[in-house]
């Protein structure tokens, strides 16, 4: 399946009750495939008259304790901040694919890397977090649906899955996971009607003198716990290296390529492949950082995870950034070339 399609049906398996979503490239697969299959299962399917109308669908939806989603791609994504922002002010579960494009502006629709920021750091209004997911194959992308569903539900907040034009359209063999799964948490919390209990509220609006403050302080405990419990990372080859790359998504494939090319050459390289970009591996990538290496960061735009492999090693160690914006994506031989320069450099 290509990836768009494994997301879709992964997330119906997870138990999607609504999608809402409008199209736009390269993430349109999602909104075609999801305007048959939601249907068919007697699944709730919108395609909403904007971006924004679709992000408060979701957020009306989650509000009942339904499980809902949207997806879109960079510009469409710009224009839900508003809304994503509600949902963490009000403490509402929901997952959100970005299927990233080259920007700024409209673009192009040629994979990019380049809303790195924007995921990571809340996107809109007010001090906030989503959980972002990076996956690197289709299978891993197919994955991390039914975990985006149910971190969403264990904490509350929005799950935001961040994948490029490469990964929603390469085809590439997955395994559905279908078993069953275990009983969603109670939500009683969700607005389904308050006969013979006391009245839910859903609100992101807190005009009580404190009481905005009060929440804040509550959702930043939540989000030390997301870090604590959450944090997600694979290490290839990194034990013995002298040059450890740090890549996600996609190019953490091209640079898996690269490392085992300069293995051949006997240049002993490593990844670091951060699996979630919020909660950053801070803590594995600092460890590493405790030997005498060079950080090589490769990303699909101007350098935007370069800052957090920066902070987390804290100039124990140098890091050197490569990157390719605007839809340019980096080979394995042009990552193998900038290894073997810095094997040249580092050992002068």
């Amino acid at each position: 399946m290509c990836g768009n399609e494994a997301l879709s049906e992964a997330a119906i398996i997870a138990g999607l009750d609504a999608y809402f979503g409008y199209p736009i490239t390269p993430q349109n697969e999602i909104t075609a495939y999801m305007s048959r299959r939601m249907p068919e299962q007697g699944k709730v399917f919108v395609q909403s008259e904007s971006e924004l109308a679709a992000i408060n669908m979701v957020f009306g939806a989650s509000a009942t304790g339904k499980r809902s989603m949207t997806t879109s791609s960079s510009p469409g994504i710009s224009l839900m901040q508003e809304g994503i922002s509600y949902l963490a002010g009000a403490e509402l579960p929901a997952v959100v694919v970005n299927v990233m494009r080259g920007g700024p502006g409209l673009g192009n629709i040629s994979p990019s890397q380049g809303d790195y920021f924007q995921a990571t750091r809340g996107g809109g209004h007010g001090d906030y977090k989503t959980i972002v997911i990076a996956p690197s194959s289709v299978q891993e992308l197919a994955d991390s649906m039914s975990r985006a569903f149910d971190l969403a539900d264990i904490y509350r907040m929005t799950v935001l899955i961040l994948a490029d034009g490469i990964l929603g359209q390469m085809m590439e063999p997955v395994v559905l996971d279908k078993k069953p799964k275990p009983p969603l948490p109670a939500k009683d919390w969700a607005l389904t009607g308050a006969k013979q209990r006391p009245q839910n509220i859903v609100r992101s609006l807190w005009l009580k003198d404190g009481a905005l403050e009060k929440l804040n302080y509550k959702l930043q405990e939540k989000y030390r716990q997301v870090q604590k419990n959450e944090t997600r990372c694979e290490q290839y080859m990194v034990d013995d290296a002298d040059i450890v790359i740090v890549a996600y998504g996609i190019v953490a494939r091209i640079a898996i390529s690269a490392v085992n090319k300069a293995r051949q050459e006997g240049i002993k390289a490593g990844l670091i492949r951060p699996i979630t970009l919020w909660p950053f591996p801070t803590e594995q990538i600092d460890k590493a950082s405790e030997e005498l290496r060079i950080f090589l960061v490769v990303e699909m735009s101007c350098g935007q995870m370069v800052d957090d492999v920066k902070l987390a090693i804290a100039g124990k160690s140098p890091v050197v950034f490569h990157g390719r914006p605007g839809g340019g994506v980096p080979s394995v031989d042009e990552i193998l070339e900038k290894i073997r320069q810095l094997t040249v450099r580092n050992s002068v």
